[in-house]
């Protein structure tokens, strides 16, 4: 069995040391969807939605979502991100799509900060559509691929 790096060896939770790795190049890109109703679907594609631009608005939660992500995972590392893009979009079936990449220069990598901004920028949709369809669902989210590190790159097939 793999060692278990968050736990040190009476037990107890820690933050990895990660003090001593390489500063390199990271890069991840997740993704996720919400299922609608018709109706929420359609308000939103002609921006009809009370609260505002569904889309803009999700779009900033996301970029805000990855920035606090140590702050929401215990376990997770404040890294300082030098970039971050997260889009969303109308699909078919009455989905929406979020898109994040995050990208670092750092000794750990960005998974958690993808996944975060597109989680956060999900439940942005979710809570501005909530008074339309309290019956929307989030999911999958995804992680898409992530390159550099000391495990390389990894590709979702």
């Amino acid at each position: 069995m793999t060692k278990l790096t968050h736990l040190d060896g009476e037990g107890n939770a820690r933050m990895v040391d990660v003090g001593h790795k390489q500063s390199t190049t990271r890069e991840a890109v997740a993704e996720g969807f919400i299922q609608l109703t018709e109706a929420a679907y359609q308000a939103v594609s002609a921006g009809d939605v009370p609260k505002g631009d569904v889309l803009r608005i999700a779009q900033i939660a996301g970029i805000q979502a990855a920035k606090k992500t140590s702050d929401l995972i215990p376990l997770c590392h404040p890294l300082q991100l030098t970039g971050i893009k997260v889009m969303l979009s109308l699909e078919k079936e009455n989905r929406i799509r979020a898109w994040a990449r995050v990208r670092c220069l750092g000794p750990t990598g960005v998974e958690m900060e993808a996944l975060t901004a597109v989680s956060g920028a999900l439940l942005c949709v979710y809570d501005m559509l909530k008074a339309i369809d309290k019956g929307m669902a989030i999911g999958p989210v995804v992680l898409v691929e992530k390159t550099g590190g000391k495990s390389g790159d990894w590709h979702r097939a």
